[in-house]
């Protein structure tokens, strides 16, 4: 017999622990790359894909699996998603080769999918009202922010410590005991008028990003001229653009575009690609070079992230309840403009710097995305009815998550293959990385721009996250 001793504080426990995992499993992974090439004798496209499988795959599915978290139920989604994230763990772990590697990976990122599609939808089925809601974003934001950020910690001592293996070993016997806190603390919701799978959405969105990141990373590899790589990038022109199409017409779409007409949520969803596709997905180059380039070891690499991790953990539990007297946009709108500005600092790190040159950017860096975080969510969820919550969450995720595909992909087509791995030129990669981090900052810029443009219209002082009507 199961027993479920719901309580508001045990689900948001458990969401947050949750979330972490697939956080850490993202950052983690970066300061571990190096030891995989090495032990895997992989190439940096090979690892690119360990962090683009996952990252593409939880993309593609995540607006699926809100749809049918709505229909079937978000719990069972919530921990389905987590006993295949947890089996998918194991696979990565003994995983022989680079190939099998990112095989495993692609399927640990529908697990992912899963859980972050049915994550904000039950928050929000469980704090209804404010306060409780923004303070519920609030540590869900901190949550991910410090999760990503303490990420390359902890991946550097369980790779230093142990193996590069131990990053996914871990999170075998972490998934069985939020497998049982699940069954323990959460409870079932549903949307009452569920949304109709649509197939054809899922299949164009998923081979479009596919291709396009597959181009992306083999490009400087095969030329940007070349037949395939043309193919590649024309063959996923034509399906994104089918997928949009077919959103336009069918019925029940897996993304409506009426949604977009809402100035709130289109700026929701720009903020969320414009900051992962900047500065997360910049993560594993300047991880890459700390540890290539300055030379330092996978523990002292996730050293040097580790007072970033603090400043951004701090600053989104002090900012909480600043959208209630302050306008939403704003706070994003200046978190990401810090972002860019911490992006630019960054550069100031050479092929021959101290780890200190690196510090300064990436402090304001972790101060912008600590006020972004939960802002972002919050609006994200408040711009539509609360029975679409899965759909909102799965919108947004996969805004996020495309970003870090899209951006790792775009960032690896200027930096020098050979010097990221170590075997060339130190003053090539930096050079390689200045100019991702320059691109990185004119993203985010942007971001900012289209935020404070799109989402003036929130007041301050309005409650972020209650629920508001769909539109016509």
């Amino acid at each position: 017999m199961r027993f479920h001793r719901f309580s508001s504080t045990g689900t948001l426990a458990v969401v947050c622990f949750a979330t972490a995992m697939l956080m850490l499993d993202i950052a983690v992974v970066n300061t571990a790359l190096p030891n995989i090439a090495a032990d895997l004798r992989s190439n940096l496209t090979g690892i690119q894909w360990v962090v683009d499988a996952y990252t593409v795959a939880l993309a593609a599915v995540v607006l699926t699996a809100g749809s049918i978290a709505d229909r079937i139920g978000r719990r069972l989604i919530f921990t389905s998603g987590m006993g295949l994230f947890t089996v998918t763990s194991l696979a990565c772990a003994v995983a022989p080769d680079i190939a099998m590697l990112d095989a495993a990976r692609a399927l640990q990122g529908i697990g992912a999918a899963m859980m972050f599609a049915s994550s904000l939808a039950i928050l929000v089925d469980v704090f209804p009202t404010e306060p409780g809601r923004a303070k519920a974003f609030a540590t869900y934001g901190a949550t991910i922010g410090a999760s990503f950020a303490v990420g390359p910690l902890v991946g550097g001592a369980l790779t230093s410590g142990i193996s590069w293996r131990a990053v996914f070993y871990v999170n075998v016997p972490l998934g069985i005991a939020a497998l049982a806190a699940s069954n323990t603390w959460l409870r079932e919701s549903r949307d009452p008028s569920p949304r109709a799978i649509d197939r054809t959405g899922q299949a164009t969105l998923t081979g479009g990003l596919f291709l396009l990141v597959l181009a992306l990373l083999r490009g400087n590899r095969d030329g940007w001229g070349s037949t395939r790589i043309v193919a590649e990038l024309v063959s996923a022109a034509v399906l994104l653009a089918l997928f949009l199409v077919t959103e336009s017409r069918v019925e029940q779409p897996m993304l409506p575009l009426r949604l977009f007409r809402r100035p709130d949520f289109s700026g929701a969803q720009i903020a969320a690609f414009a900051i992962s596709a900047s500065f997360f997905a910049l993560l594993l180059y300047t991880t890459l070079y700390l540890q290539e380039v300055l030379g330092l070891s996978p523990v002292q690499a996730g050293l040097v992230y580790l007072p970033g991790t603090i400043v951004m953990f701090g600053v989104s539990g002090a900012t909480a309840q600043l959208p209630r007297r302050i306008r939403p946009g704003l706070l994003v709108a200046v978190g990401l403009a810090l972002v860019a500005g911490g992006l630019v600092l960054m550069s100031l790190a050479g092929a021959h710097s101290s780890w200190t040159a690196f510090l300064p950017g990436e402090l304001i860096v972790c101060i912008g995305t600590g006020l972004f975080n939960p802002a972002v969510a919050a609006v994200a969820m408040g711009s539509v009815s609360e029975r679409q919550s899965g759909l909102a969450a799965g919108v947004n995720d996969a805004f996020r998550q495309g970003g870090i595909a899209v951006g790792v992909a775009a960032f690896g087509a200027l930096v020098p293959a050979a010097a990221a791995l170590g075997h060339g030129s130190p003053e090539a990669y930096v050079g390689g990385m200045h100019t991702a981090l320059f691109v990185g900052a004119a993203l985010a810029t942007v971001g900012a721009l289209a935020s404070a443009v799109l989402l003036t219209g929130l007041r301050s002082g309005a409650p972020i996250g209650e629920p508001v009507p769909e539109p016509a």
